[in-house]
């Protein structure tokens, strides 16, 4: 089943949480271990770097192969 909010729930929910005010017991990584881990909270494994790698190479494939043979990278087509 949905969880479909009225206007009227929206409304009192931020009534509520403008009273409990949880920003404020928020603090986040207190030791050094759990700062390291937190850092790490955006890691996807690589992927990106990976990806980062192979697009570079592949434009310098192209621009290769739009003033020589293409040779250079592996390809038969002029």
């Amino acid at each position: 089943m949905s969880h479909y909010r009225t206007a009227e729930h929206r409304r009192l929910r931020a009534e509520l949480i403008q009273r409990w005010k949880p920003w404020e017991q928020s603090t986040g990584p207190r030791t050094v271990e759990g700062k390291a881990t937190s850092s790490r909270n955006g890691y996807k494994g690589g992927e990106r770097a990976a990806l980062r790698a192979l697009a570079m190479l592949l434009e310098d494939c192209r621009r290769t192969a739009e003033g020589k043979s293409g040779s250079e990278c592996g390809g038969e087509h002029a």
